[in-house]
Order: structure tokens, then C-alpha cells, then sequence
């Protein structure tokens, strides 16, 4: 799965265009590497995010297509 899209549906950024913009800025890796929008997304991935002077880092469990709200937090585990 793409990594905007991802992002999305984790809810770990609530819009894709957003997830798109952190992207093209920079501010999220995949496994410590600089990762563009259009990245494959894999279990076991270790995603980082920086918001402003914050850093989140997560590891990717499940990537499904779409998921319910409540349901969205067993994609993903803050590390």
C-alpha cells in the first residue's frame, strides 16, 4: 500500500493531501530512510514522522485497504 495512503487509514494523519505534504517535506521515514509518498508500505516497517518538534515512530502490524475508525489503532503500534 502507498504510504499517504496508509497514513490515512491508520489515521496517524487524518487527510491524504496532508500525508502528501509531510512526505515532499521530508518529514517521514521508512525505516530511518527518507520515504515519498508513493513508498510501499509492508508489515514490520518502522514509520517516523516528525510534527514540528515531535517525533513519532511506529511499527506498521496490519495494511488493509480500508478499516473502521475504532479498529484503526490495531494497524499500527507506537514504539
Amino acid at each position: 500500500m502507498r504510504l499517504d495512503k496508509y497514513l490515512k487509514v491508520s489515521r496517524l494523519i487524518k487527510r491524504r493531501t496532508v500525508a502528501n505534504e509531510a512526505c515532499d517535506a521530508g518529514r517521514v521515514l521508512i525505516n530511518d530512510r527518507p520515504a515519498k509518498a508513493s513508498s510501499n508500505v509492508k508489515q514490520g516497517d518502522i514509520i517516523t514522522i516528525r510534527f514540528g518538534n515531535k517525533d513519532v515512530k511506529v511499527e506498521v502490524l496490519d495494511v488493509q485497504e480500508t478499516v473502521k475508525k475504532d479498529e484503526a489503532k490495531e494497524l499500527f503500534r507506537y514504539i
